[in-house]
């Protein structure tokens, strides 16, 4: 991967546990982080902080992707089509503003291309869409135990019962955008 064409998106779209396993299906994409972003409370915070609400940060992705395996626009067709984008502070049995639906952009282009895509897939929908588009301030990475989750984890409750599902439907959907042998 050229440095040229390495490039970060940053999105939330409930648990990071979901959101990371399945951009860790698609091609392209050569790094995901866990984390947290959007809040406003000082210092690094924590999983339990974060899962209190009261710091305002949402449980994100950070990616890097190679724009020329995959666009971002793809990137954000996948991520629009694999969660709820017309549910405010929630994504099933997550509820709370740290689920909230968000596009953090890292630049004015990628925002030109999320606000694209935004209005292409409210057509898509019989609700109107809630997701956010922010710019994105400071990442903080989530701790150790949660990088990987699904993939140290595919036994455990919430991964069988939410995560897996979310997969198949990835398979079904985006065959053409995923990694060799995946599926």
């Amino acid at each position: 991967m050229s440095s040229k064409s390495k490039t970060k998106a940053t999105f939330g779209g409930g648990c990071f546990w979901c959101t990371e396993a399945l951009f860790q299906q698609v091609r392209g994409v050569h790094q995901i982080w866990s984390g947290y972003t959007g809040g406003k409370a000082p210092g690094k915070p924590t999983y339990r902080e974060v899962c209190s609400g009261l710091t305002g940060h949402a449980e994100v992705v950070q990616l890097e992707f190679d724009a020329a395996e995959i666009s971002y626009k793809e990137l954000l067709t996948i991520f629009m089509s694999t969660h709820d984008p017309t549910t405010l502070n929630r994504q099933g049995a997550d509820v709370g503003t740290q689920y909230r639906s968000v596009i953090y952009y890292h630049d004015d282009q990628q925002r030109q291309v999320a606000e694209e895509v935004l209005e292409e897939m409210a057509t898509y929908y019989d609700n109107p869409i809630v997701t956010e588009l922010s710019p994105l301030g400071t990442f903080y990475e989530a701790e150790d135990y949660h990088q990987n989750y699904y993939r140290n984890h595919p036994e455990q409750g919430y991964c069988n019962y939410v995560i897996t599902p979310k997969l198949s439907k990835l398979r079904k959907q985006f065959s053409g955008h995923l990694k060799p042998n995946v599926g």
